[in-house]
């Protein structure tokens, strides 16, 4: 019996191994080339983004709190470059150098007190060799007080959803109560790219040279790969560690790697680098519609158009794995009544760009052109007409009420026979 039930074991056994085999074959089938094994970077934390969708497909501790220090020289950039475009300042201002600007601590281009530098060269100053003073220069420039212009760094941060970052200066020196995430810094490199693309221009300078002076892009990584072409380092003490936001173009695709609390400048840059190398060989960047483009015409009630048609609010691009873009579809998120008027560009429904079922994206779908109410007649004609087909259907019970009425009428004139 000992050996018979030794035999049954041995069988079960193997059948057991023979069943566990075959499951993670399967798993690994379905897995595949398309579905890369997620790794760890040797930092506190990291984020990978598309530059294009907008799509995190990296994150490594993406919400940990930690120092700014010079990252948050992007957000004294951003709003340096929203005022170039809005056409409140120039490039070529001349910017008066404060004593408080030319005493500013840390790295520095080394602008005198009473100059009067040129506002492009204080912006690549601080984008290219991280210039503590320039900052202090370019923000008493735009609002006149360092402390005003934190407050509108605030304001910009909250606009963009940053909601876990606070900063205290405009160049990330320590400030109490100072913080940022990986996640919330990916998010403003997207805007600030997406936004003011032309500012790559000068954060790839490999080195920069001002009052005789030439200092080195401290982004070791514009030397290692020819795709990078950006953005920017930071550090402050080896508490919070060493900073780096690269961002990399090959071909049409450009990524966004965030890595905060490496242990040195080598690792972080490493570490980054790695990030970049798997956004591109694993992923795929996809334009599925354009901005502007017509997705349907629907019915318009009580307009003196019947018909107006709806188009994207933006451009449908999405990321996926290598391998998955025949697998993307769409789903309308339409109201099945529209009644008039109608605002040209009116948020309308939804165009859900999903994978497999999950939706990816949202991009909403807004009325091409405007429509007026309509006359009178055409007001009381829809509505008769809609009180035939929507609840409580007063159409109806008006019928019936008259329908009854005539049956009563019917039956009291044949008693009165």
């Amino acid at each position: 019996m000992e050996r018979i039930m030794n035999k049954i074991c041995k069988k079960a056994f193997i059948f057991l191994f023979i069943v566990l085999l075959l499951q993670e074959f399967v798993l690994l089938s379905q897995t595949g080339a398309s579905n890369p094994p997620l790794f760890k970077v040797s930092v506190r934390s990291a984020v990978l983004l598309d530059a294009s969708s907008g799509q995190f497909i990296f994150e490594q501790n993406p919400e940990e709190e930690i120092a700014p220090a010079s990252l948050a020289k992007l957000l004294t950039l951003y709003l340096s470059y929203d005022a170039l475009k809005m056409g409140l300042v120039r490039p070529d201002d001349k910017v008066l150098v404060s004593e408080k600007a030319w005493a500013t601590k840390g790295s520095k281009m080394f602008i005198e007190v009473g100059k009067r530098i040129e506002l492009k060269k204080l912006l690549e100053g601080i984008a290219s060799i991280s210039g503590n003073d320039a900052c202090v220069a370019v923000a008493e420039y735009l609002a006149g007080l360092e402390e005003v212009f934190v407050g509108r760094m605030n304001e910009k941060a909250r606009s963009l959803g940053m909601v876990r970052s606070q900063f205290k200066s405009v160049n990330g020196l320590p400030a109490k109560s100072q913080y940022t995430t990986a996640s919330d810094i990916g998010v403003l490199a997207y805007h600030y790219l997406k936004d003011h693309p032309e500012a790559l221009k000068i954060h790839s300078l490999k080195k920069f040279t001002f009052g005789g002076i030439t200092q080195y892009n401290r982004n070791g990584l514009l030397w290692l790969d020819e795709g990078v072409d950006g953005l920017k380092t930071g550090w402050i003490n080896d508490n919070a560690g060493f900073h780096l936001v690269a961002t990399a173009k090959r071909d049409s695709q450009r990524f966004i790697a965030v890595v905060m609390g490496a242990k040195n400048q080598r690792t972080r840059e490493n570490e980054a680098l790695k990030l970049l190398n798997y956004g591109f060989k694993n992923f795929s960047t996809v334009k599925v519609f354009e901005k502007d483009e017509t997705i349907e015409t629907i019915s318009v009630w009580k307009g003196k158009s019947n018909q107006v048609s709806l188009i994207t609010a933006g451009p449908g691009v999405v990321t996926v794995p290598i391998g998955e873009e025949q697998t993307l579809s769409l789903i309308k998120r339409i109201p099945k009544r529209i009644f008039a008027p109608v605002s040209r560009g009116e948020k309308i429904g939804e165009l859900v760009i999903a994978l497999d079922g999950k939706p990816l994206k949202e991009v909403a779908l807004i009325a091409q052109d405007e429509i007026l109410a309509g006359n009178l007649i055409k007001l009381l004609i829809h509505m008769t007409l809609l009180s035939f087909i929507l609840p409580p259907y007063v159409g109806w019970i008006v019928l019936l009420v008259l329908l009854l009425l005539v049956l009563a009428a019917s039956a009291i004139k044949r008693k009165a026979k």
